[in-house]
C-alpha cells in the first residue's frame, strides 16, 4: 500500500525565517514605541533568566514596554547617524546598542525606572562559561548538601562529572580532596553540575540602565537629549549564553524578546514593544 503523503513528520524546531516584511515590522514597532513613551533607555542584561525577566515585564507593562533582539535591527530604527535618525539625539544612543543590551521604553521617571531595575537583581547558578567568583572544594569523606547528606542515587552522576567517589553502606564519600572550581576560572559542563548539586550559586542575574534619550516634545514628536548613565562593564563575568537565557527558542542574532502576550507561545516572535 502507498505510504500516505498526509503522514509526514515535521520537526518542532523548524522556525520561519526572518523575511524583509518581519524586519520591516519590527523597525515599525520599535518607531511606535518612540512615539508613544517619552523615554527610551538602553540597558544592558546580565545572566538574564526567563521567568525573572518575564515577571519584571508584566510588573511594568502598564507602564513600559521591553524590546530585545538583532543590535543592528534596533540601531537602524533608532538610527545610526544623524541624517537617518528617527528623532533628534537617538543617533547617539544607537552608538551603546552592542553587546547583550536591549531597549526599554518607558513612562516611568528615571527614579523609578531604577528602583524597577535595582530590584531585578538576585543570584542564580552558573551556566556553562561563566567563570567562578570564588573558589570551591570538596573535603574527602562522606558529601553533604544544602539538605544534608547526598542521597545515593547521586553517587553515579558525581562519578560522571569527574569526582572520586564511592557507595559506603549508602553513604556517598570523596575519596580524595577535590577542587571544583578556582576564581576566575570558565566554568565547564561538569563543574556547574557539581555547583548545582552543592546549591552554589555564582552567577549574579541584574540589569544595567547604559542610558537614557528623553523627548523634548510635549506631543513626543520633537528631539530629546541622551544621558549617559554608566559605564558598559565589558568584562563583567560572562553572560553565559546571552539570549538563550530568555528562552530556548531564542538565540542571539537570530530572534529577540516580545512583550506582546500572543507571542509568548513558545514561537520565535517579533519583538514588540
Amino acid at each position: 500500500m502507498p505510504k500516505s503523503k498526509r503522514n509526514k513528520v515535521v520537526s518542532l524546531t523548524k522556525v520561519k525565517k526572518k523575511d524583509r516584511a518581519w524586519k520591516e515590522g519590527l523597525l515599525e514597532k520599535i518607531r511606535q514605541c518612540l512615539d508613544t513613551y517619552p523615554n527610551v533607555y538602553v540597558f544592558k542584561h546580565y545572566n538574564m533568566r526567563t521567568e525573572r525577566f518575564k515577571q519584571l515585564r508584566d510588573d511594568l507593562r502598564d507602564s513600559s514596554r521591553f524590546i530585545l533582539g538583532s543590535t543592528s535591527l534596533m540601531q537602524v530604527a533608532l538610527g545610526r547617524s544623524e541624517a537617518d535618525e528617527y528623532k533628534a539625539g537617538l543617533s547617539r544612543l544607537s552608538d551603546l546598542v552592542k553587546g547583550t543590551v536591549g531597549l526599554f521604553f518607558t513612562k516611568l521617571s528615571l527614579e523609578e525606572a531604577k528602583e524597577a531595575f535595582e530590584n531585578y537583581v538576585y543570584e542564580d547558578y552558573a551556566r556553562v562559561g561563566a567563570r567562578a567568583v570564588h573558589d570551591f572544594r570538596l573535603t574527602a569523606g562522606p558529601l553533604s548538601g544544602p539538605m544534608g547528606p547526598l542521597p545515593h542515587t547521586l553517587e553515579p552522576q558525581l562519578r560522571k562529572y569527574g569526582l572520586p567517589t564511592k557507595l559506603n553502606k549508602g553513604v556517598v564519600e570523596l575519596l580524595a580532596d577535590h577542587t571544583v572550581c578556582r576564581t576566575g576560572q570558565k566554568l565547564d559542563a561538569n563543574q556547574t553540575g557539581i555547583l548545582r548539586i552543592f546549591d552554589v550559586k555564582m552567577a549574579e542575574c541584574k540589569l544595567k540602565l547604559l542610558a537614557v534619550w528623553r523627548s523634548s516634545g510635549e506631543d513626543g514628536d520633537g528631539g530629546g537629549e541622551v544621558e549617559q548613565l554608566s559605564e558598559d562593564e565589558e568584562d563583567y563575568g560572562v553572560t553565559g549564553g546571552e539570549f538563550e537565557a530568555i528562552g530556548d527558542d531564542l538565540a542571539m542574532g537570530k530572534g529577540d524578546f516580545s512583550d506582546d502576550p500572543q507571542e509568548d507561545d513558545g514561537e520565535e516572535g517579533e519583538g514588540d514593544g
